[in-house]
């Protein structure tokens, strides 16, 4: 299925997906800012897991579609392949992260290959981002995404400007992710 990179493409979960307990909840148990995102992919979970290992900053980078990274300098745009040295990832291992010059995310759980859960500390904040992958029938893939916040300063800036860019990263991921997997 060829879809232009750009093309609108929802990233709401439903309600079931919202309500459903998700691996790491516990991580963040008082979260006051929950944002939920979820996509479909034309794939199957096993050929989906390998891009979420290598994901990130100083690793593959965040799969932007084309059209978009042709405005990254080359340096460093994402990786349009999966690197097997990439994909050596543990429970413990910090990666880098974009959210400031010292954010990093530390591997929490590691369940190949449905359950990726990171876990951070931004200041006071404390924040987990779960990705989940279930199979679905046709060998399409369900990603959802769930990134849990507390200690937040200002909790309605962070819902709606934070959950604004949220969606926009997650609508570029899901597009570019899209690309990645019908190349």
């Amino acid at each position: 299925m060829t879809v232009h990179p750009m093309a609108s493409r929802s990233v709401a979960p439903t309600d079931a997906e919202q309500a459903v307990p998700r691996a790491g909840d516990d991580i963040v148990p008082g979260a006051t800012v929950v944002m939920n995102r979820a996509f479909t992919l034309e794939a199957a979970r096993e050929q989906v897991w390998p891009w979420f290992v290598q994901l990130g900053k100083q690793r593959a980078g965040w799969y932007l579609p084309r059209v978009v990274e042709r405005l990254v300098p080359a340096g460093r745009r994402s990786l349009r392949h999966i690197d097997r040295e990439l994909q050596r990832l543990s429970v413990g291992d910090v990666i880098p992260d974009w959210g400031g010059k010292d954010a990093t995310f530390e591997v929490a759980i590691l369940d190949s290959p449905s359950t990726l859960v990171h876990l951070s500390t931004r200041g006071r904040t404390h924040l987990s981002w779960a990705i989940t992958l279930t199979g679905l029938s046709g060998g399409t893939t369900r990603v959802h995404l769930r990134l849990r916040m507390d200690n937040i300063k200002h909790e309605r800036l962070a819902a709606l400007g934070g959950g604004f860019v949220d969606w926009l990263t997650i609508v570029g991921l899901a597009a570019g992710l899209n690309e990645r997997l019908d190349a």
